[in-house]
């Protein structure tokens, strides 16, 4: 940093000295075309009154001696003050300039909590701001990765935990070799095999190369398709589909096969934590130039205090209840969120408590957003 130090200092220094020189020069070859014209000029009413005296052009001599004396004090006087400011200039640049790069170091060894002290508002005061902003950053996506790790670790272990004790319980003869037996390993399989299915398409849709395919959107087709496909698991469990549309939705700009599968995240989860004889609704109504799709039950609900991590990974309302239990696999509603927000629209969760349902609402823009 000492090297850095001396070569801005040196360069600064440069500078500064060049700018002298240039105005020296500039005022050199303006004294030597300018001064003598301007000088006899201004003596020649003084010769008729002066009688005996020096001639004027040997006082011009003297003149241009002690000018030329004078401009040499203080080009000198100039040089030294513009190394006095180009060192103070480079110690304030360099300072500011050495805590970022021994607390990007630091970051680089894994310490995201390092910050820097904004000590101005000029640009480099905008710049420590800027890396600040950035640390943090990283140590969120720090955190989130240590989060997202130990939650696919969890969620990996409790089916293959269960694998291990059914297929240990064959080996040792605690378990019957029945096919109830090889189905509940069959099950749990499934749920391993689903669960990283859901997590590789959510590396999918928050992939910096995800797009969509964008094309004309009917929501009443989706809709319908959407109930067909969902129908029979809700009639198993004695639950009534409803669908409210007004009689005309115009078409929008989107891609139909993601807004379905959003669709179907959301009617399934619905599904899910809705008891025998409650009611799951698809409303939709045009609202401005967006299309606002609501999926209403009359399920389980949601307390205040989940509502805003509602769509986080693996994130779970009610937490007594496991993943064989009825459960999915966590990231559904991420999926959901990621998808909607690719169509430039946005979707959030209602519910006014435990036991009185709740209510999930997206929206998308009936064109494409752009940029």
């Amino acid at each position: 940093m000492e090297v850095i130090q001396q070569r801005l200092g040196a360069k600064l220094f440069t500078a500064f000295v060049t700018v002298i020189l240039l105005g020296i020069i500039v005022l050199a070859v303006a004294l030597q075309f300018t001064a003598q014209p301007a000088f006899f000029r201004h003596m020649r009413p003084m010769e008729h009154g002066m009688g005996m005296g020096p001639p004027a052009r040997i006082v011009f001599a003297n003149f241009r001696r002690g000018l030329n004396e004078a401009v040499g004090w203080a080009a000198l006087a100039a040089v030294g003050i513009a190394a006095g400011v180009s060192l103070a200039l480079s110690r304030r640049i360099v300072a500011p300039l050495r805590a970022m790069t021994l607390a990007s170091r630091r970051i680089a060894q894994g310490k995201y909590d390092e910050r820097v002290d904004v000590l101005s508002q000029d640009e480099l005061g905008q710049l420590a701001e800027s890396f600040n902003q950035m640390a943090a950053q990283l140590e969120q996506m720090e955190t989130m990765r240590r989060q997202l790790i130990g939650d696919v670790s969890h969620e990996l272990r409790t089916p293959l935990t269960a694998i291990k004790g059914w297929l240990e319980g064959l080996m040792d003869g605690v378990l019957p070799a029945e096919p109830e037996t090889y189905r509940q390993i069959l099950a749990e399989a499934e749920r391993l095999n689903r669960l990283v299915d859901d997590l590789q398409e959510l590396s999918r849709v928050e992939a910096p190369t995800f797009e969509l395919e964008w094309g004309q959107a009917n929501l009443p087709l989706l809709i319908e398709v959407v109930v067909r496909r969902l129908g029979p698991a809700a009639q198993a469990k004695g639950i009534t589909l409803a669908v409210e549309l007004p009689p005309s939705l115009p078409t929008f700009e989107g891609d139909e096969d993601r807004l379905g599968q959003v669709l179907t995240n959301l009617v399934s989860n619905a599904i899910q934590y809705t008891p025998e004889g409650g009611t799951v609704t698809l409303s939709a109504r045009l609202v401005g130039d967006q299309i606002q799709v609501s999926v209403t039950d009359t399920g389980i609900g949601i307390s205040p205090e989940h509502l805003q991590h509602i769509f986080t990974r693996f994130y779970r309302v009610d937490r007594s209840r496991s993943r064989a239990a009825g459960g999915g696999s966590g990231v559904g509603l991420t999926i959901a969120q990621r998808l909607v927000e690719a169509h430039g629209g946005r979707i959030w969760a209602e519910s006014e408590g435990p036991g009185k349902g709740s209510r999930f609402v997206f929206t998308v823009p009936l064109r494409r957003p752009t940029g």
